[in-house]
């Protein structure tokens, strides 16, 4: 099976940064070999939030109307995981499978997971709650001399390297708990110096080692505007992906493009002509691209990554992504981080910066004065401190303490930031 293992967070994820080493429970049946790995996870959070809320879009908490500080036990960027992947050699060619289980420990006050009923989730935790369940993972492998295909739902190309080596990834960043949204998790350094990869619909193809690089190359199923009605898409979208590895040096390059259409019904007046039929719409393309890389001395890491984009918004995929008329937004950011290793302790700090540059009808009609309260985030910005003790070569014990600011277009801000101590368990 040359130890074809399917799971990319089991494989990446779950190993990254400061957590402790730990192989996946291997059982062989017949031709196959089934793995199940993942984790749980726990955290206090203390966050200290502001009572106002001045910038549309921004990151930094607002607090509701009883106090500016909050306490809870929630996961962190990571929920509970549980993996189940399968792998087996049949007439020469590696297959496999994985699917990926994502519960949260917050309870689910109502609706989607990732898209909350407002009105329930106003009303606070109470009795009879469950926790949600997210299904991330659940894609195919063909491998072999050639090459791999994946076809399935998995992490996309554009901005996993930043997220996946995020030293907050195993902790909680920018998050003031209790939250089932987005995804049961806190934000980490999401919308904090890169845009959320997602988990999407895809089939991609990725080459065989060429002298430590690797080119990956992939359709996907498009994405619409958040809050926006959905239209169809004549074409699929588009991500890819170059990486290269040196010892210990790393490197990545990768993009997307799609295009997007937004109908008529969402936008202004003025975005598409008088008497326009029904389903009209207008379209733009989005396109985006980030690079970066690590390079670790002895126990010394540094890491950064760069992001810019037209069209693609800002921490998440398509959200913000264009304004009133359907002209798109563009947005750029970059992470760094330092990250030091001392026997089973890590601690590290990373500074993350997201801008998204409204159009000239966002200044006109959204922040026409100063003093105009719920103006268009311009900057999100982030510094987290953290540190990491593998207590046994499972569990890991994690603290961190975050600060957050948004700036809107009328330079009015939010500042918020929290505390977070916890515990990682994986296997």
């Amino acid at each position: 099976m040359n130890n074809q293992r399917t799971s990319l967070l089991g494989a990446i994820v779950l190993a990254a940064l400061a957590a402790p080493s730990a192989r996946a429970i291997d059982v062989t049946a017949g031709q196959w070999t089934l793995s199940f790995d993942g984790n749980v996870n726990a955290n206090y959070i203390y966050s200290n939030c502001q009572d106002h809320n001045d910038v549309a879009g921004g990151l930094a908490c607002v607090s509701d109307t009883t106090s500016d500080n909050s306490s809870s036990v929630s996961n962190g960027l990571l929920p509970a995981a549980l993996s189940v992947s399968g792998a087996t050699t049949q007439d020469g060619q590696n297959l496999g499978f994985t699917f990926g289980l994502y519960p949260g420990i917050s309870t689910n006050d109502g609706g989607s997971p990732n898209l909350q009923d407002i009105a329930a989730k106003d009303l606070g935790h109470t009795a009879l709650g469950t926790a949600g369940l997210d299904i991330r993972q659940v894609f195919l492998t063909v491998g072999g001399s050639w090459g791999s295909i994946m076809a399935g739902r998995n992490i996309g190309l554009f901005g996993a390297d930043a997220i996946l080596n995020d030293m907050t990834l195993l902790g909680v960043g920018a998050g003031n708990g209790d939250y089932a949204a987005p995804a049961n998790t806190s934000l980490g350094s999401i919308g904090l110096g890169y845009i959320y990869t997602d988990w999407l619909s895809q089939i991609n193809y990725t080459t065989p080692d060429m002298g430590g690089a690797k080119i990956t190359l992939g359709i996907f199923d498009p994405l619409n505007t958040l809050g926006q009605t959905p239209a169809n898409h004549s074409t699929p979208g588009f991500q890819g992906k170059i990486a290269y590895t040196a010892g210990p040096l790393y490197l990545s390059f990768s993009g997307l493009y799609q295009q997007q259409r937004v109908q008529c019904a969402d936008l202004g007046a003025g975005a598409c002509a008088a008497g326009s039929p029904a389903g009209s719409y207008v379209s733009y393309g989005s396109s985006a691209f980030d690079l970066g890389g690590k390079y670790d001395i002895g126990g010394l890491e540094f890491m950064g990554w760069y992001y810019r984009g037209k069209g693609v918004g800002t921490t998440g995929l398509f959200v913000l992504s264009n304004d009133a008329v359907g002209t798109s937004r563009d947005s750029d950011g970059f992470l760094a981080q330092v990250t030091y290793k001392m026997g089973n302790s890590k601690v590290g700090v990373n500074y993350g910066v997201s801008n998204l540059d409204g159009t000239a009808l966002d200044r006109s009609t959204l922040c026409v004065a100063s003093g105009v309260v719920g103006c268009l985030v311009r900057r999100n910005e982030k510094w987290s401190l953290g540190l990491y003790q593998n207590v046994t070569a499972n569990l890991l014990f994690v603290t961190e303490f975050s600060r957050l600011q948004s700036k809107s277009d009328a330079d009015q801000s939010n500042t918020s930031w929290n505390f977070n101590a916890g515990l990682f368990l994986k296997f």
